[in-house]
């Protein structure tokens, strides 16, 4: 009987023992699954996908520090491009002005009122003159805030008989902004002002 009772006690102990390594076992898999899952859901909202002319294109999100550099350079490109891309059709520059003008201040209003006041756009249209610009380079310090910088782009006026090429300089300062359809940036030029616009060729003829 009692070698009975020994054997019941060790089998027991067999089964004691057995449950709790298949609790703990149980236990380690549940945090590793809850652990996973979280990882999981963690890289999915770190993609982002953008839909671009029926297509999913598949993007990813950043701290915005991380994007600085990019963001700002290519806020300062777009700006210019609204801003002295002009054809000879008072429609496109006005819409082309209201965009630019979405991404700078007052300093940038001021400078379109002047050259509106001087009849620069009334000869673009007059003259059937095309303007276009392509910015070569944008030095940009961001170690100071608002962050200041300085672009160097290259003009072209086309006109039906000839084309004037120039050097345009200009200078400013980005500050944060919220974001928005208007400013996907998030970012506002301000004292933005020419340095430089000069012909290439001295003997071309400016509009």
């Amino acid at each position: 009987m009692f070698t009975q009772l020994r054997n019941i006690d060790t089998a027991f102990q067999h089964i004691k023992r057995f449950s709790i390594f298949l609790i703990l076992a149980c236990v380690g898999i549940s945090c590793f699954a809850v652990w996973k899952s979280f990882n999981m859901v963690a890289n999915v909202q770190a993609k982002i996908y953008i839909l671009a002319n029926g297509k999913a294109i598949e993007a990813f999100s950043a701290e915005r520090k991380d994007n600085v550099m990019v963001e700002s350079r290519d806020h300062i490109k777009m700006f210019h491009h609204w801003f002295f891309t002009l054809d000879p059709d008072d429609k496109v520059i006005e819409s082309n002005m209201n965009k630019a003008l979405n991404l700078a201040d007052e300093s940038a209003k001021k400078q379109y009122e002047n050259l509106r006041e001087a009849g620069y756009y009334n000869n673009i249209i007059s003259a059937n003159i095309s303007q276009e610009i392509e910015v070569d380079s944008v030095q940009l310090d961001i170690n100071q805030y608002p962050f200041y910088f300085k672009c160097y782009a290259t003009q072209k006026l086309i006109r039906s008989s000839s084309t004037v090429t120039r050097k345009l300089v200009t200078q400013g300062y980005l500050r944060n902004v919220s974001r928005s359809d208007n400013n996907p940036h998030g970012f506002l030029i301000q004292k933005w002002e020419t340095l430089l616009n000069t012909d290439v060729d001295p003997k071309a003829v400016q509009p």
